[in-house]
């Protein structure tokens, strides 16, 4: 598996020096691989960023002296492989690291590597820190607006599930195949505990012939969630302000079964261009792109839209477990002030008696409850609505709801649903 550790070390090798996502390294890297050496590469990376403090506390204790850059990347994958993958023989990973600082560093930095893993093998099993922030390796302004909003027992639930691997989930496409055939077809595939057209599996599914057909996509069933209760039917005029990559936008098109109007927006080009592509893929034929700020008005919108979906950006502090370098990124304060400023823009496209639907995903109450309250504070006109949550989903009743990392098996995610009066 030489190749999948090498990915992994390129991955994250990209993140650290040029800020790259993780997943946009990995994928331009995985082309070519099978299906075993590329899910691995991606657990590997994944991995390292879901540790990496936790794996520099465990270094410090053999490593003297300042490290090239590329032997830390190469030490801290080694070294979650010894500490956290059982299935790979030690010297493997021992190994292959001094080859790879062969190759990318040099002779005496080898043999460094060489010493200080193996010194580390005969210290294990490693002692846990009790400081959270290095135990669970989320740096502590993170853990502090934790603390603050859910207390010491929900926050260690939190972040320990954020290092957790995540399931993939599916929605199945009914303009192309339907979930029984799909549930053959897939291994592993089980069907959604409460969420209907929706399949989970293990590892990556981009490379078989069940996507590459658009017969399925990935979309977490949170988010999937968030388009489910909207009330968007067949023959609506529906507006998605935020919509890349488009997995809200290609539910919101399925759940119309591909009659209506759907506009798509984005404020970058390339992203739209990526919503083109999903959407030729998967067969939907009614979507438009528009290149547009949300917080910026379109007069011709205004009154005329049945539905709008409004999941804004935010600080993603939800989607950790799937995208672990978000932890490394202070949450902005300003966020909110955005959300609130595209809320009321979108509020203006909602047609008297018409839907407005509000997500984050994130966590965060200064991103989520409070700019909902303050919405309907500042537009008596909307009104919160009941929700049709998903019986055994174990969602209690109600307009909002914040699902939280290892509740309920989803993404962290915020919904809300205001209705226009009429």
């Amino acid at each position: 598996m030489a190749g999948a550790r090498d990915a992994a070390l390129r991955a994250l090798i990209a993140f650290r020096r040029d800020g790259a996502w993780p997943e946009s390294a990995l994928k331009d890297t995985l082309r070519g691989m099978d299906r075993r050496e590329a899910a691995l590469a991606t657990r590997l990376c994944n991995g390292v960023l879901q540790n990496r403090m936790l794996l520099d506390h465990w270094l410090s204790g053999f490593v003297r002296g300042k490290l090239q850059p590329v032997v830390r990347d190469i030490l801290r994958l080694a070294a979650y492989q010894l500490c956290f993958l059982d299935r790979i023989p030690p010297s493997a990973a021992v190994n292959e690291a001094v080859e790879q600082t062969r190759r990318l560093a040099n002779q005496q930095a080898a043999r460094l590597v060489n010493g200080v893993l193996r010194n580390l093998l005969r210290a294990m099993p490693l002692p846990l820190p009790d400081d959270l922030s290095l135990r669970y390796s989320h740096p502590e302004p993170i853990v502090r607006l934790f603390l603050a909003q859910f207390g010491r027992e929900e926050t260690e639930r939190i972040l320990q599930t954020d290092n957790e691997a995540p399931q993939t989930v599916l929605q199945v496409n009914p303009l192309r195949g339907n979930a029984a055939a799909l549930l053959e077809e897939l291994p592993g595939a089980q069907a959604h505990p409460w969420l209907r057209g929706c399949l989970t599996v293990s590892g990556p599914v981009e490379q078989t012939a069940a996507f590459r057909e658009g017969r399925v996509y990935v979309q977490d069933a949170a988010a999937h969630l968030a388009v489910a209760v909207s009330g968007i039917e067949p023959g609506m005029r529906v507006l998605d302000c935020c919509a890349a990559p488009g997995g809200k936008s290609f539910a919101a098109a399925l759940q119309m079964q591909d009659r209506g109007t759907l506009y798509s927006c984005d404020i970058h080009p390339h992203r739209l261009d990526l919503i083109e592509r999903g959407a030729e893929r998967l067969g939907i034929s009614i979507l438009e792109t528009h290149l547009q700020d949300a917080s910026q008005p379109v007069p011709a919108w205004r009154s005329a839209m049945d539905v709008v979906l409004a999941d804004v950006p935010c600080s993603g502090l939800g989607v950790i477990r799937k995208k672990p370098d978000i932890r490394y990124h202070e949450p902005s304060a300003e966020l909110p002030a955005l959300q609130r400023a595209i809320l009321a823009q979108q509020a203006e496209y909602v047609r008297p008696g018409g839907v407005l639907l509000y997500s984050t995903c994130t966590i965060l109450r200064r991103e989520n409850e409070a700019v909902a309250e303050d919405f309907l504070r500042t537009h008596p006109d909307f009104v919160p609505e009941n929700a049709p949550w998903p019986e055994g989903s174990g969602i209690a009743p109600g307009a909002m709801v914040t699902l939280l990392p290892g509740q309920h098996e989803t993404d962290g995610f915020f919904i809300c649903k205001f209705r226009r009066k009429p």
